[in-house]
């Protein structure tokens, strides 16, 4: 085998293992339209770009039939691909859409770094004590009805860990669409007219009336999106890349 083919056969296995951790990565993990605002895609870019070229230029570097100590340089090669790799998926993981808590006013997500242990065992319910692996669970929030633990979480929302860091606030979504104060999509479209294409557009896909899909700003770590609502009953149906 000459070296053009043994690294022709690395990358091949670099690429297969790299489309299959974009799959999960994208499709389950970070699912559309979160994925960039909360940095999937430059996580992804760089753990492909050490998983797919890294390890066969190195093959193509060292290999050569007959060469004394061979199999050693492969092995050492594959031992430095896996671990670069299962360093990279680590902070992919680490880094994952955990939660999309409503506020009145606003919709957060919540990555799993942002959510310490000591808070997740507080939960106020089994599933909310726990980080989902299947993409980001919506959950609604409520403020503590006691004094000092609503002054306690002022504070704590000014110093930057608000209602939405603590799952101890949260509950079903659907006990708090009633509350959402969602706004008309006409003021968006009013707001910002250079993306009333990208609005239409949605509209028609979804076959929607304007005046039937409400909208609030969905915060993450690195932007700003909109998230659009029904009307009607406040359900969430997709976030565009919209700054409000």
């Amino acid at each position: 085998m000459s070296r053009w083919k043994a690294a022709a056969v690395h990358l091949s296995i670099s690429i297969a293992v790299g489309l299959l951790s974009a799959a999960l990565v994208f499709g389950v993990w970070y699912p559309p339209p979160y994925s960039h605002a909360a940095g999937a895609d430059e996580l992804v870019l760089l753990l492909l770009g050490v998983d797919v070229v890294l390890g066969p230029l190195l093959t193509l570097a060292v290999f050569k039939v007959g060469k004394k100590g061979l199999r050693f340089d492969l092995g050492v090669i594959a031992l430095l691909q896996i671990c670069a790799f299962s360093y990279g998926m680590s902070v992919v993981v680490r880094a994952r859409p955990a939660f999309i808590a409503a506020l009145p006013e606003r919709f957060v997500l919540v990555t799993a770094t942002e959510l310490a242990d000591d808070d997740l065992v507080q939960g106020s319910k089994p599933e909310f004590r726990r980080i989902p692996w299947t993409g980001p669970q919506l959950v609604g929030t409520r403020l503590p009805s006691d004094v000092k633990e609503r002054n306690d979480l002022l504070f704590s929302g000014v110093a930057g860990k608000d209602v939405d860091r603590f799952p101890k606030y949260y509950v079903d979504y659907a006990l708090v669409a009633p509350e959402i104060r969602a706004k008309p999509l006409d003021t968006l479209v009013e707001a910002h007219p250079d993306e009333k294409a990208m609005i239409d557009a949605w509209l028609q896909r979804h076959s929607r009336q304007a005046d039937s899909v409400t909208w609030l700003p969905l915060k993450t770590q690195r932007a700003f999106l909109t998230m659009l609502l029904d009307r009607n009953d406040g359900t969430p149906l997709d976030a565009l890349p919209i700054d409000p």
